[in-house]
């Protein structure tokens, strides 16, 4: 590179965005992207209902309904993948706008379907762009926040996510039955782009603009978004933290540096959708076999399902103060102990106090490792493709563990499924215990691995670059 080029090349996008006080526009931010999370995780869990209401007026049998639930998870897991390259290839904003549109789309095109085949087909598409949401919602939100308060904000994001289960249970309890289940797919249709047309006017991130040489956008973003918040806020000064551009590929992510970091994003998915999907789902399976009617089992399941939300608060608490690694370490631990008490609870009332928690404990899980401590793993130039091929993993995990379930459960009824599930956390904690990386109140840039491939663009840039490496090595 030129040294005229190299001078333009002085962004320091991530030291510009650190130093930044806490404002409206980061809380902008969180509600557009949140926005589309919600939705995203609204579409998810309306299946429930829908699928119910469907079966019972003859318009679908269990056969279809098995097809529906296949075309979604084939779907998001299609999604997050081309979320992880389209993220890093073509941008945070192209990205988010384009699955938005996609699941947005599908769903009004849901809401009109002639038959369940068309819907099916249309569930398709939906999962495309839901698949995709999750891995460039929370892999976008970090780049804006200061590490202070980043896993705080993005337990916030969780937080916001997953609430969508409880309205997506209420909505759905008061529109099927009175207007019918095309009203649930119409609603997120229209929801989905009306957060799209409000996302328009958002940023695309000026870390990712300034990893892709484009140092004149980066420069013009950076010095909007200083303009808004010095409305609000004196600026402090910049520290100078430049970062040197990477070559990189999606193969890079699977050859050291970078492979440590990839497969404890892979154990970290696995684990978590393992407990969901192993668990959670089938909580209300459970009651109604151990005797319980369909209703008082809702019911319980309802109770138990306010953990999710209930969890995802405590990340927003806890986040900044213990860390990633060590948090989740702790609560892997603690979620094995309740779901070995749970596999041996002795009444309904112990079963559904101890669901609860469970409950609490997997979304804060969710809140510290999918939503904050996997994004942080990974550099600006592969932090999509490394939260997708992880999240790729998670939803194979999410194929995977009800055919487990189902198994185990013949065998050897709920204690063998619960086996499974802390076997599952286990296996996480010794990965973290042995290989973890905490990225707890550390810059982006400081976490990020310094990759051989890496090239000085020119004498000066190698200079800096080794001087970081060696603050890095002397933290």
């Amino acid at each position: 590179m030129h040294p005229e080029e190299d001078m333009q090349s002085s962004v320091y996008a991530g030291a510009r965005l650190d130093r930044l006080p806490i404002a409206r526009f980061h809380r902008r931010i969180l509600w557009l992207i949140g926005g589309g999370m919600f939705l995203d995780s609204f579409d998810i869990y309306l299946a429930g209902s829908v699928l119910g209401a469907l079966t019972k007026s003859g318009w679908s049998t269990m056969q279809l309904n098995a097809a529906f639930l296949s075309s979604t998870f084939v779907g998001m897991l299609i999604g997050a993948f081309f979320a992880g390259v389209l993220g890093d290839a073509k941008g945070r904003k192209f990205t988010y706008q384009f699955n938005l549109a996609v699941f947005g789309i599908a769903s009004i095109a849901g809401a009109l379907a002639p038959s369940m085949t068309f819907l099916i087909a249309a569930r398709f598409f939906m999962g495309l762009g839901l698949g995709a949401e999750i891995v460039v919602g929370y892999g976008s939100v970090g780049e804006f926040i200061p590490p202070a308060v980043r896993g705080r904000w993005s337990a916030y994001l969780s937080l916001i996510t997953n609430s969508a289960l409880f309205a997506s249970s209420l909505l759905g309890y008061l529109i099927i039955p009175a207007i019918g289940w095309r009203a649930m797919f119409a609603l997120v249709g229209v929801g989905a782009l009306v957060v799209w047309a409000l996302r328009k006017k958002m940023p695309e991130s000026p870390r990712w603009l300034e990893s892709k040489g484009r140092y004149d956008e980066a420069e013009a973003t950076l010095a909007a978004i200083e303009s808004e918040i010095a409305r609000e806020h004196a600026l402090p000064p910049v520290v100078e933290r430049r970062i040197v551009t990477q070559k990189t590929s999606l193969a890079s992510l699977f050859r050291p540096p970078l492979l440590r970091r990839t497969l404890l994003a892979i154990f970290v998915q696995i684990a978590i959708n393992t407990v969901i999907y192993g668990f959670v789902v089938w909580v209300p399976t459970f009651l109604m076999k151990q005797g319980l009617g369909m209703a008082s089992s809702l019911g319980y399941t309802a109770l138990m399902s306010l953990g999710g939300p209930a969890g995802a608060l405590v990340g927003v608490l806890i986040a900044d103060r213990v860390g990633r690694k060590n948090g989740l370490i702790v609560i892997g631990v603690i979620a094995s102990v309740i779901g070995w008490l749970y596999s041996h609870s002795t009444s309904v009332e112990m079963a559904t106090g101890l669901g609860f928690l469970l409950f609490a404990l997997t979304y804060l899980m969710v809140a510290l490792g999918i939503a904050t401590y996997i994004p942080e793993l990974f550099a600006t130039e592969n932090r999509m493709r490394g939260s997708g091929i992880s999240g790729c993993a998670g939803r194979i995990a999410g194929i995977v563990a009800p055919q487990v379930v189902v198994y185990m459960y013949a065998t050897g009824g709920v204690k063998d499924v619960l086996l499974v599930i802390i076997g599952a956390l286990a296996v996480m904690v010794a990965v973290l215990l042995f290989f973890g990386i905490e990225t707890n109140q550390r810059s982006l840039e400081e976490i990020a691995p310094d990759a051989p491939e890496a090239e000085a663009e020119t004498e000066a840039g190698a200079a800096l670059a080794g001087s970081d490496i060696a603050s890095r090595q002397h933290h």
